[in-house]
């Protein structure tokens, strides 16, 4: 499981639930580039869970270096579903605030994203 998001506590919170539901949080990223090169230099990353804004930077890119390995991933965000591009319109969308427990029962329940 990969957490990208840049809000320590929220971030904390996913990994404590995702611990529960025997999910175990291999990443934790703050940024685009640190969310790339842990999808880079992590041969299996089994589902993501996206924040759409990183301080100043939008994650897309990420989200497309997941669909290109048909890695499962959804949004957990503050922003509106119409910000995220059409390509990624089948990608579960969880609107913040958000119980942890929610994103997690959502993101078991995502199917692998096409290529």
């Amino acid at each position: 499981m990969l957490l990208v998001e840049d809000e320590y506590l929220l971030t904390s919170d996913m990994a404590e639930a995702f611990a529960e539901c025997v999910a175990e949080v291999i990443g934790l990223a703050g940024s685009v580039g640190d969310a790339l090169a842990i999808i880079e230099g992590t041969p299996d990353i089994d589902a993501a869970v996206l924040d759409i804004n990183l301080k100043t930077e939008m994650v897309f890119p990420v989200a497309d270096a997941l669909a290109a390995r048909g890695i499962p991933f959804l949004f957990a965000t503050g922003y509106d579903r119409a910000v995220i591009p059409p390509r990624f319109a089948a990608v579960t969308h969880c609107e913040k605030p958000v119980a942890p427990d929610q994103v997690a029962a959502a993101l078991l329940a995502q199917p692998a994203t096409p290529r």
